[in-house]
């Protein structure tokens, strides 16, 4: 796949559609970071706009990233969201969305005519953005430090906890996204630093207790695209799960205690409830 002729293609489309209302284009996740791999990797756009647009643009939209999709033979697909610069001027937890496409959503919008994902609010997207404001690229339009101001530290705990908070009722069935993102969470609450799901990957192969090294070794080869499947049991990797979580969780109330003074109502209102259970 050639990454840049996607990116153009993709950015073009944009452009045409969101016309005069368009601030920006902006490009994180794994192809920012440089760790992108295209049989495993969504391509993560986000999108910022002066104004709604209408909810055929939103529709045709999704429509046209699905014809690049299957024209230019991109595995995973993209994983774009559109959000108003208003929202990114006043960033809130959860933050409010005006359109979403991804691969979950694909068949929906291929199948359903009147079906559109938008007008809700996602805890996802505080970590994109934070993401864009440490590493992301510019497409077009404004520049990162003209336009997003650093993410606050609470907000980021809220959204990555959450990202993370279904990882013992998944692990098994999706392995490698749930170990490496548990790596990356766990780094972020450790160090308040973002790193892609590899380079938290290699990190935990030094730091991580010994048992769960061949966790980690496994997945990460496999998200490399140097392994066909893992060989893990579910045991193992709920053990991994509990272990991690119950880490991300001491840290992050303490931090939010502590050094925040927030009171167990506000920390509940943050968190997601699995983590605020005494």
């Amino acid at each position: 796949m050639d990454e840049q002729a996607v990116l153009h293609t993709v950015t073009l489309l944009l452009k045409e559609e969101c016309l005069d209302s368009l601030v920006g284009i902006y490009l994180h996740g794994s192809m920012a970071m440089g760790c992108f791999h295209p049989n495993q990797s969504d391509i993560d756009i986000l999108v910022v706009c002066r104004e709604q647009l209408s909810a055929d643009t939103y529709r045709r939209i999704a429509k046209r990233l699905m014809h690049i999709e299957d024209e230019m033979h991109i595995i995973t697909g993209f994983e774009l969201s559109i959000i108003l610069e208003s929202t990114v001027a006043k960033l809130t937890f959860p933050t409010p969305f005006e359109f979403h496409y991804s691969g979950y959503h694909r068949e929906k919008y291929r199948t359903d005519d009147q079906y559109l994902c938008g007008g809700y609010e996602d805890p996802d997207l505080v970590a994109h953005l934070a993401v864009i404001v440490d590493r992301g690229i510019v497409l077009v339009g404004k520049p990162i430090n003209e336009l997003f101001q650093p993410v606050k530290r609470e907000y980021m705990l809220a959204s990555i906890t959450s990202d993370v908070g279904s990882a013992m009722e998944e692990i098994t069935d999706n392995p490698v996204y749930y170990v490496l993102n548990l790596s990356r969470v766990l780094l972020y609450v450790k160090e308040s630093v973002i790193y892609s799901k590899r380079e938290a990957g290699e990190w935990a192969l030094i730091h991580i207790l010994p048992k769960y090294k061949e966790v980690i070794s496994q997945c990460l080869a496999k998200y490399n695209g140097e392994l066909e499947s893992v060989n893990l049991s579910n045991d193992l990797l709920l053990d991994y799960a509990k272990y991690m979580l119950n880490e991300i969780s001491g840290i992050s109330l303490r931090y939010l205690q502590r050094e925040e003074g927030y009171s167990k109502t506000t920390i509940g209102k943050l968190l997601p409830q699995k983590y605020t259970r005494t």
